[in-house]
């Protein structure tokens, strides 16, 4: 490029910028908001109202459909299950959820029979902490609805890192792999340790007992050194993924970040093999916590999966939409301990500090009144030309997120197997 080339270049922004200067001032920040806020109803039968008018136009546009969620409760499963009813009849190929892929594969071998839940239940008796989300009763409800509205071609796909106690669900599908006689007793061995201390694990509680964080390097180091002589391809696939499992929960303790990263590139990889596998104008319906499904640089400081699956739609030519899902107050379902079902815990989403920020869109539910819903505010008018008054929180909302839709309260949700 030429200097007089650059210089033509200089001239044309510098007058862009002099017109969008000379532009009227925008209004302000609380008027753009009440501006950008509409209602919706959510029950059995779908999504109602104006904002499902906003949200269904939305969907139907975008090959992707991201929900990043404030997890475990009964009404954003029925809420994923509106947005299942939008999808479907322009084609639904998949859910995906943050689960283990091994994981994952139970919950679809069940997902169409009368029995599914009682399935799973079993099956999170045998295996205490081998699955996270999808034996939830109304997770598990939400993904035979949507295979329901979807189709036979419909798939659950789990992109996650398995779940802190999936070791020996792991080591059971080792050794059904028909290992070599070396493998196999290394295999044996551990899955003898798995036992003893998912017992262990059982009796105190506390997670920190599982086979993920008790067993040593050394141990991993030389079952590794025995599988890799002749377990088989599909024995050191497993092997592989307990050993990544195993370092990203470690790594929570050592460096979250780098264990944040390695979690995300886990789920990326995940993502692009089943990808590949599917006809490429598939579309797919992601519900993850809320951190992982934002464009750009998210709370943990990663190019999540959000945004990952945002430059892929767009590298394709397709588009995604990034819908933010909470509670405006209720009760969580929090972890309860291993082979534990969910304690309760009150909240009110602004008293956390992360989301303090909502306060200004929720006036209505703080005064009680909520007869109109559920709220939804449309985040995409706030960017090219945000109000000069506009809170930072706010700007950094509308850059990672579309939609943000609030309940007016959440219920807690329960698991499938423990008592």
């Amino acid at each position: 490029m030429t200097i007089k080339m650059v210089r033509w270049g200089v001239a044309i922004w510098g007058a862009a910028a002099s017109i969008a200067m000379a532009q009227p001032p925008s209004k302000s920040f609380a008027v753009r908001l009440d501006q950008a806020r509409t209602y919706l109803l959510v029950d059995e039968k779908g999504l109602h109202g104006p904002g499902s008018v906003v949200i269904a136009e939305a969907v139907r546009r975008s090959r992707y459909v991201l929900l990043g969620e404030d997890h475990f409760s009964r009404e954003i499963p029925k809420f994923t299950t509106g947005i299942c009813r939008i999808m479907a009849p322009d084609g639904l190929r998949a859910l995906a959820v943050e689960t283990g892929p091994e994981a994952t594969t139970v919950v679809e071998s069940n997902l169409r029979r009368p029995d599914r839940a009682a399935r799973i239940a079993a099956f999170a008796q045998g295996h205490p902490d081998a699955m996270a989300f999808q034996n939830g009763s109304d997770e598990s409800n939400m993904a035979a609805d949507c295979a329901r509205l979807a189709g036979r071609s419909f798939e659950i796909w789990g992109l996650d890192q398995e779940f802190f106690g999936a070791a020996g669900f792991l080591l059971e599908r080792m050794l059904a792999s028909h290992p070599g006689p070396i493998a196999r007793v290394a295999i044996e061995h551990l899955a003898d340790l798995d036992r003893t201390m998912t017992a262990a694990a059982v009796t105190s509680a506390s997670s920190q007992d599982l086979f993920i964080f008790k067993v040593s390097d050394q141990q991993m180091a030389i079952a590794s050194d025995r599988i890799a002589r002749d377990g088989g391809q599909r024995v050191r696939a497993l092997f592989a993924t307990l050993a990544e499992t195993r370092s990203i929960f470690l790594g929570q303790y050592r460096d979250g970040y780098a264990s944040n990263g390695q979690r995300a590139r886990l789920m990326k990889r995940n993502l692009l093999q089943r990808l590949a596998a599917v006809p490429s104008a598939s579309r797919v319906l992601f519900k993850f916590g809320d951190v992982h499904m934002a464009k750009g640089i998210n709370g943990l400081g990663q190019r999540d999966l959000g945004n990952f699956i945002a430059e892929r739609a767009e590298g394709d030519g397709a588009s995604s939409v990034h819908i933010g899902v909470y509670g405006a107050k209720g009760v969580h379902a929090l972890y309860g301990g291993v082979g534990r079902q969910v304690r309760n815990e009150p909240f009110v989403l602004t008293d956390d500090e992360d989301y303090a920020w909502l306060k200004d869109a929720l006036a209505s539910h703080a005064s009680g009144d909520t007869g109109h819903g559920w709220t939804l505010i449309d985040l995409r008018g706030f960017r090219a030309a945000p109000p000069a008054d506009i809170p930072a929180d706010w700007e950094k909302a509308a850059q990672r997120y579309d939609f943000i839709v609030i309940a007016p309260e959440l219920t807690p949700s329960s698991l499938l197997g423990p008592k």
